[in-house]
């Protein structure tokens, strides 16, 4: 495993990242606490020591399994990301949110089953459009004052409210966000409309998860195979099948599996990217590692960016039309490429 830094930090986390979302058997589902220990260990013996989980994962069993576990090995190895936002309090009005009281709550109580002094990465876990934005940094802020917290990160927000974060941060002199966490997959490539330029103007890592858009893009359906993708799901639309059939061909052609494909192609586009690999099974996490051994050619990404482009609407679109007509504005874009 190769490491990279996160984000516009120092902090070295490897390639891929550990999705512990999985991690508890509760809902009928899941890795029970010995399976993820061997999840975990065969991770970290492959070099990897980025950990990803939150509050209200299995209803806090996931942080648990990883307290007890990182309690028994060197803690300082691994990275722990964690999130807070979403309601893990019924009878606490306060007990969902970005506000500071529930971040704070959230902190403490993420702290107690983690088993640790610190939380390396906090991740806001889903925009409220209720908290304002400089009241979340702040108390970002305070908690990585006090120790409690190395880096702030955040998850599924609009491109402009964390633009406005990071700006009011850099102001204030507040810790920015150094990592953003959204769906990001060959079939869910909205993102770059908004979120993956934000990010790469501030220098933002982007974690994806459900980077196999849910197990479509391993090629298992078109298999024949069960999982928890429901028939009716819009992942199993016509454009999805013929976007996995692609990548299904790339593979049989390198001789791995879809899967890797489809990783390693979140990993190859022209930012900084950590793709979040969930498993439940060791075999699973074992076979997504060899994702790091694969390399796509110009022509892979090609094809695939070619089969499963979206429309980015505007201005993207607009500034991606053809360049002679564009040069009908004074060759405008001929001096911009020039400066770059």
């Amino acid at each position: 495993m190769n490491y990279k830094l996160l984000g516009r930090s120092g902090l070295k986390v490897s390639e891929l990242c550990l999705g512990t979302m999985g991690f508890g058997t509760e809902a009928g589902w899941g890795a029970d606490k010995k399976t993820s220990f061997e999840i975990m260990d065969a991770f970290a013996n492959a070099g990897g020591n980025f950990l990803d989980t939150a509050n209200i994962y299995k209803l806090g069993t996931s942080e648990k399994i990883i307290g007890e576990y990182v309690q028994n090995h060197d803690r300082d190895y691994f990275v722990l990301a964690t999130k807070y936002s979403l309601k893990d309090n019924i009878t606490n009005p306060n007990a969902s949110g970005n506000n500071r009281k529930n971040m704070m709550r959230s902190v403490e109580e993420s702290l107690r089953r983690l088993k640790t002094d610190f939380i390396d990465v906090l991740y806001l876990h889903i925009w409220d459009d209720i908290t304002p934005i400089d009241e979340v940094l702040r108390a970002m802020d305070d908690l990585i004052r006090q120790g409690k917290v190395n880096y702030a990160a955040i998850s599924d927000t609009p491109a402009w409210v964390v633009a406005k974060g990071n700006t009011l941060a850099e102001l204030m002199g507040w810790s920015q966000f150094i990592a953003l966490q959204v769906e990001y997959s060959l079939i869910q490539r909205t993102p770059e409309r908004e979120l993956i330029p934000m990010a790469k103007h501030y220098g933002m890592t982007v974690t994806p998860w459900a980077p196999l858009g849910g197990g479509v893009l391993s090629g298992k359906y078109l298999r024949g195979e069960q999982g928890r993708v429901k028939p009716e799901s819009n992942r199993l639309n016509e454009h999805n099948v013929n976007i996995t059939k692609t990548v299904v061909a790339i593979a049989d052609e390198l001789g791995v599996s879809a899967s890797h494909v489809a990783l390693q192609w979140a990993m190859s586009q022209g930012f900084s990217s950590i793709p979040i690999i969930g498993a439940t099974k060791v075999s699973q996490l074992e076979d997504n590692l060899k994702t790091i051994d694969v390399t796509l050619s110009d022509a892979h990404l090609q094809k695939l960016d070619e089969v499963s482009k979206i429309n980015l609407g505007f201005p993207g679109e607009f500034f991606r039309e053809d360049a002679v007509k564009m040069n009908s504005f004074g060759g405008f874009y001929d001096k911009v490429e020039k400066r770059k």
